[in-house]
């Protein structure tokens, strides 16, 4: 089984789409392990506010076949590709990590410079795996969250699913 971290961002009908998501990567991979839900500026572009957060996954996928599942589910829930590449949608699900790969596999750049580049990935990614190495640095998240250095606002959002909070407004962001 490979360890593969997800980066999940809406900006249509957010909480509609996230939870979405969430059903479906849940009936395709079992467990999983959800960071909170964030609500940030639009990055890039004049637009809506996001939500975002952070999955964790197991699976037995390769990259290809995991990255055309991601689109596949992106699709269901009218993900559309025909405009500009930094503008509103429905969801996005990018692969940020998959295992401890560290160069193009399938068409995906691996780790994810996002990582490394947005609030929006990074705090998410460093509060469900604050200790596991960032593959090229070989640094915690946790570190790297907390020496990371961009103005970018973000914030906790109340978020439930399927009865579970997933994340609060009283969270801290540090």
């Amino acid at each position: 089984m490979h360890r593969v971290y997800l980066s999940l961002g809406s900006n249509i009908e957010r909480e509609h789409y996230i939870r979405a998501a969430l059903d479906a990567l849940s009936r395709l991979f079992g467990h999983l392990q959800i960071s909170s839900v964030y609500e940030s500026e639009a990055v890039g572009f004049k637009g809506d506010n996001f939500y975002n957060l952070v999955v964790g996954i197991e699976t037995d996928l390769d990259v290809a076949a995991l990255s055309t599942s991601l689109k596949r589910i992106e699709d269901d829930n009218g993900r559309e590709r025909s405009g500009p590449r930094f503008s509103g949608r429905t969801l996005d699900i990018d692969i940020l990590t998959y295992d401890e790969l560290t160069e193009p596999v399938a068409g995906v750049q691996l780790p994810r410079d996002e990582i490394l580049n947005n609030a929006f990935v990074l705090l998410p990614l460093a509060e469900i795996a604050p200790d596991d190495l960032h593959p090229v640095l070989k640094r915690p998240y946790a570190e790297l969250w907390q020496t990371y250095d961009r103005a970018q606002k973000l914030w906790p959002i109340d978020f439930s699913w399927r009865g579970r909070v997933i994340s609060r407004t009283d969270s801290a962001v540090e």
